[in-house]
């Protein structure tokens, strides 16, 4: 198993994405990459922690790719708005990557090297690439909460159509 540590907006929308995947054992939704010790979501909500809102992801490479989730990962945000996704705005909001070995680094990189040569995107990439320090798990109101509150309007308006593109994009990666 590898872990990776993914923020792309709300915890709430990278969950609900990864957590459809094959090859993943566990997705957690929490704060990385700030100053703040053991950090609360109304902390990490002011923007004044230096976290990230992000999932750590514990998966199986020889199920999923690294170069799979970064697709998705991709796919599933917009990496070029800086300390923003859609209506959601501040730092805890950055495209962010937080990696754990020197393997994951060049790849993603060179991923995003890619992406860019590609002209995947209009505009630049503001994604941060860091190695993963400390994690946080998140209040266990976050955990899944789409699974949980799919009825609700954010899941229904922000996570649906997140949910619609992966089936789209991604469909030979999906659980059954």
């Amino acid at each position: 198993m590898e872990i990776i540590v993914f923020g792309g907006g709300c915890f709430w929308c990278t969950e609900a994405v990864f957590q459809m995947l094959h090859g993943i054992k566990t997705v957690t939704s929490g704060y990385t990459g700030g100053s703040t010790p053991n950090p609360t979501y109304e902390e990490v909500s002011t923007g004044n922690t230096g976290h990230v809102e992000s999932i750590k992801v514990e998966y199986d490479p020889a199920v999923v790719s690294l170069r799979d989730l970064l697709a998705v990962f991709f796919t599933s945000h917009d990496p070029t708005t800086l300390n923003r996704q859609g209506n959601d705005v501040g730092t805890q909001y950055r495209s962010a990557i937080f990696y754990s070995s020197a393997e994951q680094k060049k790849f993603i990189e060179s991923f995003i090297k890619e992406l860019a040569e590609n002209k995947t995107f209009s505009r630049p990439l503001v994604t941060e690439i860091r190695p993963l320090s400390v994690f946080y798990p998140a209040e266990d109101y976050h955990k899944n909460y789409y699974r949980e509150k799919s009825d609700k309007p954010y899941c229904q308006f922000v996570i649906d159509p997140k949910i619609v593109k992966l089936r789209k994009s991604f469909s030979h990666l999906l659980k059954p």
